[in-house]
């Protein structure tokens, strides 16, 4: 969910404080604990959808958190700031060893971006979101724990690299996905820094829009394949088919022989993926798409299946035509599969990872916490938050749970979560790109 997708207008109107006229805020009801919150789970209840003329757009504005400040975590656990001071951290990976990686990130330069009235909107709202400036364009590695909580050491493990994302080791081969390619790098265990230079892998789609740049990569546990995802290049295809080629899709990398092929598509903007420990199946957070009303379309999570079409932009959550796509496809609508769990409309759900340790609770075994970055295009605003969603038997079992909370108070934003990730303890780790720190959850009294 990207703000530069808007038009001039709706940004202009952001600026005088108007909304879509058609689209009011709405109070969710009352609900038991145990209670489906509305635009969730296995199968939410979608609102018809409604169009206006300008859409909404609300950004709320950052107030970055101030000394000693903190989110808020789950009764019986407790938050510290692994590391603080980055350059917006989005992603992270856990080596064997326990060291973590951090990407550093942000959009690669657009050349229309600062052109002209809409230029110079689109930079007023990416500011006020706390979302522009330079990409680091580096990974940087947090090992250990010290007496504060904080990483014991830090440092640059890669740089030079072209708005950088998802990373995955298999073996002594280290893979970073650039906003434009999949990259290699020669990894020894141990190692704080690499020099060595990258070794293009696959080329991805890129280019001067590149609308959802950020690329992700896992490798499947027997590294044998690598899954990458790739978002689309527009909101509803408005872009045309060409400009979507090779996007809003999973791709699958065979090591071996270096053949890739589409693995699943019509998914808008897959992020997050993850392997659910007891399937054994790979589950991907998807962005949906805008301009239907607050509550359509919800993101969502699901279970990625070998071939599968999921609608985008033809239909949304299985076969609900979107009737602003032209030309239709009926035929491909009709074989639109609905995702597993829906996650809220606008939420922005990016992470995901599944708890598959022992720290925790025996109830967090197998499930999801997912890192909601926030919505700015929805009234009331929904996300801002980490959430967790209990699975049994490899599937969603009941509604999520609030995990982290506090990002966002009185309309101001004090950080995003992004990335998330189990680190080598079991801790929850949290990367926060406009608070510029990662996070980490342990139960109370932990180190």
């Amino acid at each position: 969910m990207n703000p530069l997708a808007w038009t001039a207008l709706a940004f202009a109107c952001t600026l005088t404080g108007c909304a879509e006229a058609d689209i009011k805020p709405s109070s969710a009801p009352a609900r038991t604990a145990n209670a489906m919150p509305p635009g969730f789970g296995p199968n939410p209840a979608l609102p018809e959808p409604r169009h206006s003329l300008i859409p909404t757009v609300k950004i709320a504005p950052v107030e970055r958190w101030k000394d000693g400040a903190t989110p808020t975590p789950a009764p019986g656990f407790a938050v510290r700031a692994y590391a603080n001071q980055l350059l917006h951290p989005r992603w992270l990976y856990v080596l064997p060893n326990g060291d973590v990686l951090v990407a550093e990130t942000n959009a690669p330069p657009k050349p229309d971006d600062n052109k002209g009235i809409k230029g110079a909107i689109m930079k007023s709202q990416m500011k006020k979101a706390g979302a522009a400036g330079d990409a680091a364009n580096r990974i940087t590695l947090l090992r250990g724990v010290g007496a504060n909580g904080a990483a014991a050491t830090r440092g640059v493990f890669l740089e030079g690299l072209n708005s950088p994302f998802g990373m995955a080791l298999v073996g002594q081969d280290l893979y970073v996905a650039n906003a434009d390619a999949l990259v290699r790098f020669p990894y020894q265990t141990g190692q704080t820094a690499v020099t060595a230079a990258p070794i293009k892998v696959m080329d991805l789609p890129g280019g001067p829009i590149n609308h959802h740049w950020t690329k992700n990569v896992v490798a499947s546990p027997d590294g044998k394949y690598l899954y990458i995802s790739v978002g689309s290049n527009s909101n509803v295809g408005e872009r045309g088919v060409e400009a979507e080629n090779g996007r809003a899709a999973i791709w699958q990398f065979e090591r071996a022989s270096g053949k890739a092929r589409l693995f699943a598509t019509g998914l808008r903007n897959p992020v997050g993926m993850a392997w659910q420990p007891q399937s054994g199946a790979l589950w991907t957070a998807v962005n949906e798409r805008d301009e239907l009303g607050n509550d359509l379309v919800p993101d969502y999570m699901t279970s990625v299946k070998d071939g599968a079409f999921y609608g985008w932009p033809y239909s949304y959550y299985g076969q609900h035509v979107d009737a602003r796509v032209k030309p239709p496809r009926p035929d491909l609508a009709a074989k639109a599969i609905a995702p597993d769990y829906a996650l809220g409309g606008h939420t922005a759900s990016l992470g995901l990872t599944f708890y598959d340790a022992q720290l925790f609770p025996a109830s967090y075994r197998g499930g999801a916490f997912v890192g909601q970055h926030g919505s700015w295009n929805r009234d009331p605003p929904s996300g801002y938050k980490v959430i967790f969603v209990p699975f049994a038997n490899g599937a969603p079992a009941g509604p999520p749970r609030d995990f982290l909370t506090g990002f966002l108070e009185d309309g101001v934003a004090h950080g995003r979560p992004v990335g998330v990730a189990v680190d080598r303890a079991g801790a929850l780790l949290v990367a926060d790109d406009v608070g510029n720190v990662v996070w980490r959850v342990t139960p109370v009294g932990v180190k």
